[in-house]
């Protein structure tokens, strides 16, 4: 059986710590602030990056280094047969098209994922991955199963502020003049890689209610079949207010008993465009 070594980067959330636990291995997103370069999980934290985005600095976020990528996978193929790269969606990175193109020199060793996934889905494509390896799939096989239920997946998000998204060029200036004077707050999907905009709603509250909507809704129409088959999971999702995410993640449970409810931390790729007090939910079909 060949020996295959499941690779992502840390837009998929895996910090390096879990990664160390769980046997799986991350290439850092590169982060710009005020011309100084970053590495998520290495030179950069959470923590840091919300108070540095509370500064008002200008970050920029940015794919992982070819280096750093070269330097993973030339390291693994050392013990490893084969390595099965999951990188973050093309539709919002080049990371897929660069990690694709740097695969080609390992004569069939390497395999890239278009994943068409980012953060908390991202984060369960490691893991259905790794769980493909150890039932024995070679790198290929892998490929084309999560490349076949890449679309299986949804995220919602609702914000606590729209200076972001204006910032990113996601709403005009008036409309987050116009949202914030009426405690108007949109719902964001990401689905196929792709960030847009489910709805919008007055206050907190009803925001969250309709995260909740929509996946039921998802899981009604779209993974009714998956829900009575393979089955479904849930994840949480929060940026940078913990305490928030616990009640949240309680909530949830409440909403859908029966369901083990994950919570992670929204990546820093997405909490560029959505700052701290985000809130999401998103739901993912087991292999």
């Amino acid at each position: 059986m060949r020996k295959i070594a499941i690779t992502a980067d840390s837009n998929s959330g895996i910090t390096r710590e879990i990664a160390e636990r769980e046997g799986v291995f991350i290439v850092p997103m590169l982060f710009t602030i005020d011309g100084k370069e970053y590495l998520e999980g290495i030179s950069l934290n959470s923590q840091e990056f919300f108070l540095y985005q509370e500064q008002g600095r200008d970050i920029k976020s940015a794919q992982p280094t070819v280096g750093s990528v070269l330097e993973l996978w030339d390291s693994l193929l050392k013990e490893y047969d084969e390595v099965v790269h999951i990188p973050m969606t093309k539709a919002l990175s080049g990371s897929y098209d660069t990690a694709l193109a740097l695969s080609r020199e390992y004569e069939g060793r390497v395999f890239v994922v278009d994943n068409q996934r980012i953060s908390v889905s991202q984060k369960q494509s490691v893991w259905d991955a790794r769980q493909l390896a150890e039932e024995g799939k070679s790198g290929k096989e892998i490929r084309a199963i999560l490349e076949a239920s890449a679309l299986e997946s949804s995220i919602y998000l609702t914000v606590d502020t729209l200076s972001y998204l204006k910032k990113g060029g996601r709403i005009t200036p008036a409309a987050a003049a116009i949202g914030d004077i009426l405690n108007i707050r949109p719902v964001l999907q990401i689905q196929g890689g792709k960030i847009d905009a489910y709805s919008k709603v007055r206050g907190r509250k009803k925001s969250k209610q309709v995260l909740v909507e929509a996946i039921q809704k998802d899981m009604r129409e779209r993974f009714g079949e998956a829900e009575k088959g393979k089955g479904i999971k849930l994840h949480a999702a929060y940026a940078g207010i913990p305490e928030e995410a616990a009640e949240w993640k309680r909530q949830l449970e409440e909403i859908f008993p029966g369901y083990i409810v994950d919570m992670d931390e929204l990546s820093l790729n997405i909490c560029t465009h959505v700052g701290k007090g985000a809130l999401g939910i998103a739901v993912t079909c087991n292999l």
